[in-house]
């Protein structure tokens, strides 16, 4: 069953990563690198979140008006497959429905410095989103940032908790960058017209 919702609840946006400086620069951290660079802009820093599990900045984006979107940030601090229950949490505190919720993650089926933006669907074998499903159903937006996929017999549980290589390091910022225009997009002018923008 859905939590009661409010017409004026925020957005929640989920970076998803692992916590501590040792994972901080690796591919399956894209969606926390996102996530700071959104704090940054809405000069938000992450605070623990009471009892939650996770860090959070509460702001606006977009301009200001009645365009900007009352959003919460996100990073679960529980490791990649427990993030479920962080964000239902949250979801749950704030009152958001299950399709204002973004979760901003790295996806191997992509090539590197490709986005995706949809709405539902599979984990993909991610364990962030399916933790995520598990606890509040599949409903919800995803960006899906590309990061390719293991080179050679590389197992993927090793790629993805590798730091980004020399090479990708030089297109980072400007792809975590996009990232961040991109949910920008999602939420000022809907699901449709940012996917006709980004998912190129």
């Amino acid at each position: 069953m859905d939590v009661t919702t409010d017409a004026g609840a925020p957005w929640l946006i989920v970076g998803l990563g692992n916590p501590g400086p040792e994972y901080a620069m690796n591919r399956h951290n894209v969606g926390f690198m996102v996530a700071d660079l959104l704090a940054g802009r809405i000069g938000g820093k992450f605070k623990r979140a009471g009892k939650a599990q996770a860090q959070v900045v509460e702001g606006r984006i977009g301009a200001p008006g009645p365009g900007s979107r009352r959003v919460v940030l996100v990073k679960p601090m529980s490791f990649m497959n427990l993030s479920g229950g962080p964000v239902n949490a949250l979801r749950d505190f704030y009152k958001v429905p299950v399709d204002r919720v973004v979760a901003v993650h790295d996806e191997l089926d992509i090539d590197y410095g490709t986005l995706r933006l949809k709405l539902g669907g599979g984990d993909n074998g991610h364990n962030g989103l399916k933790s995520m499903t598990k606890v509040m159903g599949a409903d919800y937006h995803r960006v899906r940032c590309g990061i390719g996929r293991p080179p050679g017999r590389m197992q993927v549980a090793d790629f993805v908790l590798k730091d980004f290589s020399s090479t990708e390091r030089k297109e980072l910022d400007w792809f975590v960058d996009r990232a961040a225009d991109s949910v920008e997009a999602l939420l000022a002018e809907g699901l449709e017209r940012a996917q006709s923008t980004y998912n190129t």
